[in-house]
C-alpha cells in the first residue's frame, strides 16, 4: 500500500511539474515584446516608414532631380555628389530591410496562416512596393539573400536590377487575386484597424497594385521589349480620380508623428526651391504662360517676388541682398533659420501632410508617355489633360483658372501637336515637392536631356569624384553595406569612387 501511494505521489507530481513548466513558460511571454504579433499590428508602422524614407531620402534626391537647392553654395549633394562614411541617403534602404523587413515577412506569414486574404493581398504589394522603390534608387540591391537568417553567413551578395524588377512583378500578380476575395474572410473594417493609407479599402489596393505594375512597365521605356499597350491597360486599371490618390496622412502633434516634412519637425529649413522649378511655373519655359500652381506650391520672397535657387549656387547672403529678396523655405521662413512656434507651411510641407505616394495624375502621365510611344496621340492628349486637371484641383486651383489655364494652346494644344516634353514638363510639376523617385526615374531615363526636360540645366560643375558625370544612383547604406558587407559589395564596383554614376538597368537600352 505504502509502495502504491508513492508512486501515486511521484506521478502526481511529474503531472504537476509538467503542468507548472507550461504556466511557467506562459508567464514568461513578454506582452510588451511578443514573439509573434498579428498583421493588423504590423502594417502601420511599415506604411509610415515607408513614406518618411522617401522625405528622409529626397532631402539629397530632391537636389539632384532639383526640386530644391541647399542654401550653401557648392553644396556636394547639388553638385551630383555624395557624402562619404555617412548614412544620408541610405534611409529606405534601412526602412526596407530593417523597420519593415522581418516585420513584413511575419505580417504576411501571419495572414497567410490564418487566411487574412486582405492583409495578405496588402503585404504582398508592400513588398513589391519596397523592392520597386529600392531598386530604383540603388539599381543592384540585395533581394534573393536579404533575410537569410544563416548565423554562419557574413556575406550577402547583391542581384541584378533585372531581378528586382521581375520579383516586383510576381508579388504583384500574386497580390492582385488575394485583394479580389470576397469570403467572409476579409472585410474592410478588419482591414482597416491597421491600414492607415486607405482605411481598408481592398480596391484602392488594388487599383495601387495595377499602378505599381504600370510603373514597373513603364520604366523600361528605352529598352526594345517595352509594351505600351501593357503600360496603358495597367494604368487604366489602376486609379480612376484623385480619390484613388495614395495619401499618407500624420497626426502632427509632435515630432514623433508629425511629417518629416511639417514644420515641426524643422528638416527642410536649409532647402530653397529651385529656380528650374519656378521657371516652369513662371511663364519662361511655358513661354508667356503663368501657371495657377504658382502660388499654390511656391513661395515668393519677401517683397513679393518668386525667386529660385540654382544647383551649387547657394543663398547670397551679402549686403547688396537685402532679407526681402531672398529665397525662402517651403514653410516660408528664412533658410537656415528654426521655424517660429505656429508655422503652418502649405501644400504636401505641413505637420499633417498628407504625403502622396502615387496619385491619379501621375499614373495619367504615364499612360499619355506610354500612348505617345504607341503614336495614339488622341488617347496621349486625353490621359495628358487628365494629369494637367487632376493635379490643378490637387493643388486648390479654382475651377475659373483651371478653364483658363487649359483653354490656352501652349498648354493643351491639338493632339496632333503635343510634344513629349510637354508631358514630360507637367509630370515633373504634379511631381513636384513628393515624386522624387519618379521624377529621378524619368529624368535618368532621358539620361538628363535638356530637350526633353526644357530648361533643365545640370550643375555647371560636378562633384570631383563624379569625373564629369551625373548621378544615376545612390550608394547603398553606408551603415550596413561598407561596413559590414564589403566583399559583396565589391563585387558590383560599390567601391568605386564614381559607382553611384553608373547607370542602372532600367535607363539603359
Amino acid at each position: 500500500m505504502k509502495r502504491n501511494f508513492l508512486c501515486l505521489f511521484l506521478l502526481s507530481g511529474l503531472l504537476l511539474a509538467l503542468s507548472s513548466c507550461d504556466k511557467y513558460l506562459d508567464i514568461n511571454k513578454n506582452p510588451n515584446n511578443p514573439d509573434q504579433v498579428e498583421a493588423a499590428l504590423l502594417l502601420a508602422p511599415i506604411e509610415v516608414n515607408y513614406a518618411l524614407g522617401v522625405q528622409f531620402d529626397a532631402r539629397v534626391i530632391g537636389r539632384y532631380v532639383q526640386n530644391w537647392q541647399s542654401y550653401l553654395a557648392s553644396d556636394t549633394w547639388d553638385l551630383h555628389g555624395y557624402a562619404s562614411a555617412s548614412d544620408v541617403g541610405g534611409e529606405l534602404w534601412r526602412n526596407v530591410y530593417f523597420k519593415a523587413g522581418r516585420n513584413l515577412i511575419n505580417l504576411i506569414d501571419d495572414a497567410r496562416a490564418n487566411q487574412k486574404w486582405d492583409y495578405l493581398g496588402v503585404g504582398l504589394v508592400m513588398k513589391a512596393w519596397g523592392w520597386q522603390m529600392l531598386t530604383d534608387i540603388h539599381g543592384e540591391i540585395i533581394l534573393s539573400e536579404a533575410f537569410d537568417q544563416d548565423p554562419q553567413k557574413n556575406q550577402f551578395n547583391y542581384d541584378t536590377q533585372q531581378a528586382a524588377y521581375a520579383e516586383v512583378v510576381r508579388l504583384l500578380n500574386e497580390a492582385i487575386p488575394y485583394l479580389n476575395r470576397a469570403d467572409g474572410r476579409v472585410s474592410q473594417t478588419q482591414l482597416a484597424r491597421g491600414d492607415i493609407m486607405y482605411a481598408g479599402d481592398r480596391l484602392k489596393w488594388k487599383r495601387f497594385a495595377y499602378g505599381l505594375l504600370a510603373i514597373n512597365a513603364h520604366h523600361l521605356s528605352p529598352k526594345s521589349g517595352y509594351d505600351p499597350n501593357k503600360v496603358i491597360a495597367y494604368v487604366d486599371s489602376a486609379f480612376t480620380s484623385n480619390a484613388d490618390n495614395a495619401l499618407m496622412p500624420f497626426n502632427g502633434n509632435s515630432t514623433a508623428d508629425a511629417s518629416f516634412f511639417g514644420p515641426t519637425r524643422q528638416n527642410l529649413q536649409v532647402y530653397g526651391q529651385s529656380d528650374f522649378m519656378l521657371r516652369l511655373l513662371d511663364g519662361r519655359i511655358f513661354t508667356n504662360v503663368k501657371d495657377p500652381r504658382l502660388a499654390q506650391l511656391l513661395v515668393a520672397s519677401g517683397d513679393g517676388v518668386y525667386r529660385g535657387l540654382v544647383p551649387g549656387g547657394g543663398q547670397s547672403t551679402a549686403a547688396s541682398i537685402p532679407a526681402t529678396a531672398r529665397v525662402l523655405s517651403p514653410w516660408a521662413t528664412p533658410l537656415n533659420s528654426i521655424p517660429a512656434a505656429g508655422t503652418t507651411g502649405k501644400y504636401v510641407f505641413t505637420d499633417k501632410g498628407p504625403f502622396p505616394m502615387m496619385t491619379y495624375s501621375q499614373l495619367q502621365f504615364i499612360k499619355a508617355e506610354a500612348a505617345f510611344f504607341k503614336g495614339d496621340k488622341a488617347t496621349a492628349l486625353a490621359a495628358y489633360r487628365n494629369g494637367i486637371s487632376a493635379h490643378l484641383t490637387y493643388a486648390g486651383v479654382s475651377t475659373a483658372d483651371q478653364a483658363a489655364y487649359l483653354a490656352n494652346a501652349a498648354i493643351l494644344p491639338v493632339a496632333g501637336s503635343l510634344t513629349l516634353n510637354q508631358i514630360m514638363l507637367q509630370k515633373y510639376i504634379a511631381q513636384w515637392g513628393w515624386g522624387f523617385l519618379e521624377q529621378w526615374s524619368d529624368l535618368r531615363r532621358y539620361n538628363y536631356s535638356a530637350e526633353i526636360f526644357t530648361g533643365f540645366q545640370l550643375p555647371q560643375t560636378f562633384a570631383t569624384v563624379n569625373n564629369g558625370k551625373p548621378a544615376q544612383r545612390l550608394r547603398p547604406r553606408y551603415n550596413s553595406e561598407y561596413v559590414w558587407n564589403i566583399d559583396a559589395l565589391a563585387k558590383i564596383g560599390g567601391l568605386e569612387l564614381d559607382y553611384h554614376t553608373k547607370p542602372v538597368w532600367f535607363s539603359q537600352p
